[in-house]
């Protein structure tokens, strides 16, 4: 932030030994969650699905950044964050907006299924 120019895009990754596939990213998830991995739902592909997840932050780390913790801390923190803080997503899944966005986007799928 105080290193950077302004209007600049810094991508905010661990790189490229970091990159996960869907799959990989939602075994982790659930091992952290301790939920089995019979909850994963195979679902028919859509148009502009994510094939991969990699961000390049060579641009950031030029600027002298470097990532705290690597991919599996950082999602064990993240999912830790999520059980612990239920009533924040609660709030939100039961929300008009929350609905109304569900609705539309997913429900159409699952009845496709």
């Amino acid at each position: 932030m105080h290193k950077g120019s302004p209007g600049e895009i810094y991508n905010v990754g661990a790189g490229a030994s970091n990159e996960r596939n869907v799959l990989e990213v939602t075994d982790t998830i659930l091992k952290f969650a301790g939920k089995p991995k019979s909850l994963i739902k195979h679902v028919v592909d859509r148009p502009g699905h994510d094939r991969r997840y990699s961000l390049d932050s060579t641009k950031l780390r030029t600027l002298g950044w470097e990532p705290k913790l690597n991919f599996e801390q950082a999602v064990e923190m993240t999912v830790k964050w999520y059980i612990e803080n239920e009533w924040w997503w609660r709030k939100i899944r039961k929300a008009k907006e929350y609905q109304t966005f569900y609705a539309k986007n997913y429900e159409q799928r699952e009845k496709e299924q």
